[in-house]
């Protein structure tokens, strides 16, 4: 008997789900609305800068007559104002050695204790992530009162020793919540080859997982290092003496001092470039690392 072999019926097609077309359809739009949102916020923030930059070099009576004109000639004195007059050389170099300082205590602080949260159980990690998530949280006006009357005590109130203090403590929650997600992102396969091979687990972190860590802690360097030096209500509170001001303390004074002997916008202008170029030429050269370090550290 020939049995004759019948062909088979071909796959059947995935049906398509009811509004998987509308869902399609509508990202379009709506990416589209964001990206342009995006490029209108970014040429008003590079129109702004440009307009401070150029309007810097520019003198007094020409900024009152025409306030979007150019600069015919650069009037390099608002600069020398700025720094003799409104004090801002010896508050640019405070600002520098706070930035640099607290930036890199934070990491060096922040790192194993963000190492070891990254590698405890999940209830461990859980509660202590939860309790730096509260002092994210906290608004450092709560607690402006009672840090004031603790260094105060130790005799730190006007001095930058206690305000490197308050901000190194201000910035350990954010340093290392975002630390602990590099840190998860690490293959903890070279651990365990590390420690066959006889590595200590203090040398295993210094020598093995941290250099890995490095677009991380570049990310956490920048990000910190921004926040630190655009810091304005704890050096506000904290510092009276005007030769430990920071530069947005000096702003803000030299801005009170016009006020009285009358106003140069081309020097005070002028003060707002000496206080946000460095950042923005912060993050011109190293903004790449911060995307890179930020998308490490959400991968897992």
């Amino acid at each position: 008997m020939v049995t004759t072999a019948l062909p088979g019926k071909p796959p059947a097609k995935p049906e398509r789900t009811r509004g998987t077309k509308a869902q399609i359809g509508a990202t379009g739009p709506v990416r589209g609305i964001g990206i342009v949102a995006v490029w209108v916020l970014v040429v008003f923030n590079l129109g702004v800068f440009a307009w401070v930059l150029l309007t810097s070099l520019r003198e007094h009576r020409d900024i009152f007559a025409t306030p979007w004109g150019l600069p015919v000639i650069p009037a390099w004195e608002n600069f020398r104002t700025a720094l003799l007059e409104g004090e801002f050389g010896i508050a640019a170099l405070n600002t520098a050695v706070m930035t640099i300082g607290g930036s890199v205590t934070l990491v060096v602080l922040c790192a194993p204790a963000a190492f070891v949260l990254a590698r405890s159980t999940r209830k461990i990690s859980g509660t202590m992530m939860a309790t730096f998530a509260v002092g994210i949280g906290l608004p450092v006006q709560v607690i402006i009162i009672p840090l004031f009357v603790l260094l105060e005590k130790f005799a730190l109130v006007d001095t930058l020793f206690g305000l490197y203090l308050a901000l190194v403590g201000a910035g350990i929650p954010f340093t290392v919540i975002l630390l602990a997600g590099f840190m998860r992102s690490l293959p903890v396969e070279l651990e365990e080859a590390a420690a066959l091979d006889g590595c200590s687990a203090l040398r295993s972190f210094w020598q093995i997982m941290l250099p890995l860590a490095r677009s991380g802690i570049i990310t956490v360097l920048i990000l910190n290092a921004i926040s630190i030096w655009n810091e304005t209500f704890l050096a506000l509170v904290l510092i009276q003496d005007t030769e430990k001001q920071v530069l947005p303390v000096a702003l803000l004074n030299f801005i009170a001092r016009q006020q009285f002997n009358g106003s140069d916008y081309g020097g005070l202008f002028a003060g707002v470039v000496v206080l946000v170029l460095p950042m923005v030429l912060l993050y011109l050269w190293l903004g790449s690392r911060i995307i890179e370090g930020m998308t490490l550290g959400a991968s897992k």
